[in-house]
């Protein structure tokens, strides 16, 4: 399979087939392996530290990827911690956008 972090993401319009167990098993293999697959239906991962501003920062950096990329992923932000949920939203489902999102977060 070709480098997920060299690819673009997709701008999903709906109608898009989400991606089999298979599909997504073999995805998550080219991803940090901090990431899981829940339900076969989205995507997430957590980071620790030490503090809220360090959090804060962070999440923006990823923010910033999402705003290029034009695929978005739901985060949650708490002292020390951030979580990153991603799926696509358009048809509530896995797509291999989102698992090129998740590579371009490992970037970070």
């Amino acid at each position: 399979m070709d480098n997920l972090s060299a690819k673009d993401c997709v701008p999903c319009q709906g109608g898009v087939p989400p991606l089999s167990e298979e599909e997504s098993a073999a995805f998550l293999e080219q991803v940090n392996s901090d990431w899981n697959v829940i339900d076969n239906h989205h995507l997430i991962r957590k980071w620790e530290f030490p503090d809220f501003a360090t959090s804060l920062d962070f999440t923006n950096k990823l923010g910033a990827i999402c705003e290029e990329q034009g695929h978005h992923a739901d985060f949650q932000l708490s002292w020390g911690k951030v979580v990153a949920i991603i799926f696509t939203h358009k048809i509530d489902a896995l797509t291999e956008s989102d698992f090129v999102l998740a590579s371009k977060f490992d970037q970070i």
